[in-house]
This record gives C-alpha cells, sequence and structure tokens, in this order.
C-alpha cells in the first residue's frame, strides 16, 4: 500500500477503490451529516453520543449506540492521524449525502491544520445514466477518473466552514443562502442543500419530498416494497442521495403519523430499517384515505 489514504463515503465505492488497483488506504466514512444533532466542525464527546443515539433512532434500533460510538471515535481518529500521510485524496460524489460529508470532512481537516488534500468530485460518467453516485462505478472505473484529482483551494477550506455550519444548525436562511449561491467554490453544494431543503415538511400536507413521493407511489399501486422503491427511483430527480434504508424509514414515518397514511401488512407492523432476517417480499404497504395535512406531525 502506498502512503495514499482514499476517504470515500459508502462501503459500495470503499470496496471498489480497494480493488481498482490504485496504491494506498481506503477509509469509509459512515454517517448522515446532513440531518440531526451536531455542532459545526470537530466533534466534542457530546456531539458524538448525541450523533448515536440519532443513528441509532434512525436505523429503529438495526445499529446499536455502543457500535455507532465506536465507529464514530475510530473516525475521527483516523482523520487527527491523517498528516502522517503523504498525499490526502477525497473521492466524493455531487449528491447531498457526500457533499455534506465532503464539507464536514473538510472543516475537521482544517481544524487538524491539515490544509493539503485533493479532491475527486464525480458527477457523471459516460453511459451512466441517470448517474447517482461513486457506488455505480466498477473498480477499473473508479481508477480511470484518478487523474482528475485537483487540489483542495483555500478557499474551498473556507466554504466548506459555512456549509458544515449551515447542516449543523439547520439555520434555514443559511442553507437558503447557500441554495442560491452562484459560482460557489463547492459547485455541488447549492443543488444539494436545494435537495435538503425539498425534504422539509410543506407547509399544507406536512410531508418532505421523498415522503411525497413513496406516498405517491403507493396510492399509485404499489404495495412491494421493491415495487414503490422503483417508482420513486424514477420519479426523484439525479443525483439521490437516499437509499433503501432511508426510503423504509419514510414509509414507516407514514404509517406513524396520526391519521395514518399507509397500513404496514407483514412479519412485522414496520418494515425494518436495517439488516434483519425479515423478508422484504413478505410486506405489503397499502394506502389509506387519509389527507396528509401539517397537523398531522407528532
Amino acid at each position: 500500500m502506498g502512503n495514499t489514504l482514499h476517504i470515500t463515503s459508502g462501503d459500495i465505492a470503499g470496496d471498489s477503490l480497494r480493488k481498482s488497483g490504485l496504491p494506498g488506504e481506503v477509509f469509509v466514512w459512515h454517517d448522515i451529516l446532513y440531518d440531526g444533532p451536531r455542532d459545526p466542525g470537530w466533534p466534542n464527546e457530546n456531539t458524538l453520543n448525541a450523533r448515536a443515539i440519532f443513528l441509532e433512532q434512525a436505523t429503529a434500533g438495526g445499529l446499536h449506540k455502543k457500535h455507532i460510538l465506536e465507529t464514530l471515535h475510530s473516525q475521527y481518529r483516523k482523520l487527527a492521524e491523517a498528516a502522517i500521510y503523504e498525499r490526502i485524496v477525497l473521492w466524493f460524489d455531487a449528491s447531498l449525502f457526500d457533499q455534506s460529508m465532503l464539507a464536514h470532512i473538510l472543516v475537521c481537516l482544517l481544524y487538524k491544520g491539515t490544509r493539503k488534500a485533493d479532491l475527486l468530485c464525480v458527477d457523471a460518467f459516460p453511459g451512466i445514466v441517470p448517474f447517482n453516485g461513486l457506488g455505480q462505478l466498477q473498480p477499473l472505473q473508479l481508477a480511470s477518473l484518478y487523474g482528475n484529482y485537483r487540489p483542495v483551494t483555500d478557499s474551498q477550506f473556507q466554504f466548506a466552514t459555512l456549509v458544515d455550519k449551515a447542516f449543523a444548525t439547520q439555520s434555514i436562511g443559511l442553507l437558503l443562502q447557500l441554495s442560491e449561491t452562484t459560482d460557489a467554490p463547492l459547485p455541488w453544494i447549492p443543488a444539494a442543500v436545494t435537495r435538503w431543503l425539498q425534504e422539509q415538511p410543506d407547509p399544507v400536507t406536512g410531508l418532505g419530498c421523498l415522503e411525497s413521493l413513496a406516498l405517491g407511489a403507493i396510492r399509485g399501486g404499489c404495495e412491494a416494497p421493491s415495487e414503490i422503491f422503483s417508482t420513486v427511483v424514477a420519479s426523484d430527480t439525479s443525483p439521490q442521495f437516499w437509499g433503501d434504508i432511508t426510503l423504509w424509514a419514510k414509509i414507516n414515518a407514514l404509517a406513524d403519523r396520526t391519521p395514518p397514511l399507509v397500513r404496514i401488512e407483514g412479519p412485522a407492523e414496520r418494515l425494518p430499517q436495517w439488516k434483519s432476517p425479515l423478508d422484504l417480499r413478505h410486506f405489503r404497504i397499502k394506502t389509506l384515505l387519509n389527507k396528509p395535512t401539517s397537523g398531522d406531525l407528532q
């Protein structure tokens, strides 16, 4: 292994990078940094504990707090040691998930005094349409992009500080400002922030964009989780920041509302939001005729 640290998001992309033949160590970051409680910048122990509780709840207990805390501590130790590497290469795509993570990692590197890093942000690849992220690329396809990295500039580090603050504080004013930014030093941020703003509850229905798409698919006749997933994928814009776990959580939320908007039938009352022995093929999601309103939110 060469003295290079490759940092990316997603285990699929990380595994493909390891098989790409590129020299260096691959490190996969795990967290949902566009949502949940945290302070901007390098976290203290209170922030890490709050993140662990949030992520345990976000996976409906599929991930346990102790394991999450161990992972978070390991991640920040790795960033604290990043200066020992001759080169740091950041591999990210243009999705909300990746852009919020990229901004946070840049801020943390800056906090630790590391200003030397290379960025490879992939927002398209020939022959792959729609392109949603690095997880779609095969090892040799990733390797073919390696020469496209560019050094992270001072203005990108500083802009990342503003972005990380916006996601950490969930300041609608700051998020709106970022969404309207032209010539952003990290040019993928405005679209990513706009997508997050679309997830905020609608003042009339109380639903975010992904919940609305899921409800539309169910009311359109989709009952099997796989059918709902395929329909929502086709309806949402690229790049998509979410995966099946996020979508199942949104469907569960529709069932949890008062009054509920859907009924979940199957081997459990709710869809599993993490690895589970339950077979998703045995679940069916039934639409209910209740009308969503902002007052339904609990």
